[in-house]
């Protein structure tokens, strides 16, 4: 299986493009797709799930554009929406049941599927509960179990783990994990510890652009070298923040301890670090041209 992604371009009314010249080419594996808000993650994965169509460029599953032939991809997809929506008055069982209709799911394999979609994100327990009653993480994921119906081998989620508590973040990440092996799965997030625990490849997108795609040990080795930890006073930390790529900082009694990014040491008292995702992240964006999409 495999989702080939050439040269997408979506523009909106106003001449304003979500995305341009985007290509990927990806096979069974989770790619975490990272970026700050507005840089066009969603953009891509409508166009992916088929809810839009692109200004130009083409997707392919299995060789088959999506755009003309979108039956094809949609019978092995799953697709969980950043304004996933539910009926206020129907409880999990009934609303996942009435999806499974609506997909061409029925009987007792759909029943056996729910009861297992149910147990595996946790809501056993609360399925005859009213959605409406539910609180925001809990309809996450109901959203992430109406995703997973079909069995799908195209996995799209956005933002999944919006409200979820740190517990359930954790089941979720394990979740996709196992899910990677004989499935394509796309996790978009802009929580890089997510996208750092769960996906066996990463793209970096900024202003409607792909900065870089590659495995997590790839995008780290430009940062090699250029993490460093040093301890400031508090007074300084808004100066720091201007001067450099700062990716962490802790309050401590002798002041604030900061994370830096640098190609060089920022003081004599700075020690090296080994460097993280999010490091690579804030490197990545900070270099990539100051222009987007025109």
């Amino acid at each position: 299986m495999n989702l080939e992604i050439h040269g997408v371009g979506k523009r909106y009314r106003g001449g304003i493009w979500g995305i341009e010249d985007f290509s990927l080419d990806l096979s069974p594996g989770v790619l975490g797709l990272l970026g700050p808000n507005g840089a066009g993650k969603s953009t891509l994965m409508r166009i992916l799930a088929t809810v839009t169509k692109p200004t130009r460029g083409f997707v392919k599953w299995d060789g088959i554009d999506i755009t003309k032939s979108p039956n094809h991809v949609k019978k092995a997809l799953g697709y969980l929406p950043q304004d996933f929506g539910v009926y206020p008055n129907l409880n999990a069982g009934e609303f996942l049941s009435y999806l499974a209709a609506a997909r061409g799911l029925g009987g007792r394999s759909a029943r056996k599927r729910i009861d297992e979609l149910l147990e595996l994100v946790n809501l056993a327990g609360a399925c005859k509960r009213p959605l409406g009653s539910l609180s925001g993480g809990m309809k996450q994921r109901v959203g992430i179990a109406q995703a997973l119906l079909n069995d799908p081998t195209l996995l799209i989620v956005d933002e999944p783990t919006a409200g979820l508590d740190p517990e359930e973040r954790v089941r979720f990440r394990n979740l996709l994990a196992e899910l990677a092996g004989d499935r394509v799965v796309i996790l978009s997030s802009h929580i890089v510890s997510d996208v750092e625990a769960a996906a066996t490849a990463i793209a970096m997108i900024r202003k409607g652009r792909l900065l870089v795609h590659g495995a997590p040990e790839e995008l780290l080795r430009p940062v090699a070298g250029k993490v460093w930890e040093m301890t400031i006073a508090s007074a300084e930390l808004s100066g720091a923040k201007e001067r450099f790529i700062m990716s962490g900082t802790v309050r401590t009694s002798e002041g604030v301890r900061v994370r830096i990014v640098s190609d060089e040491p920022p003081a004599r008292s700075a020690t090296p670090l080994t460097p993280n995702l999010e490091d690579a992240y804030l490197y990545t964006l900070a270099r990539a041209p100051a222009g987007g999409v025109q």
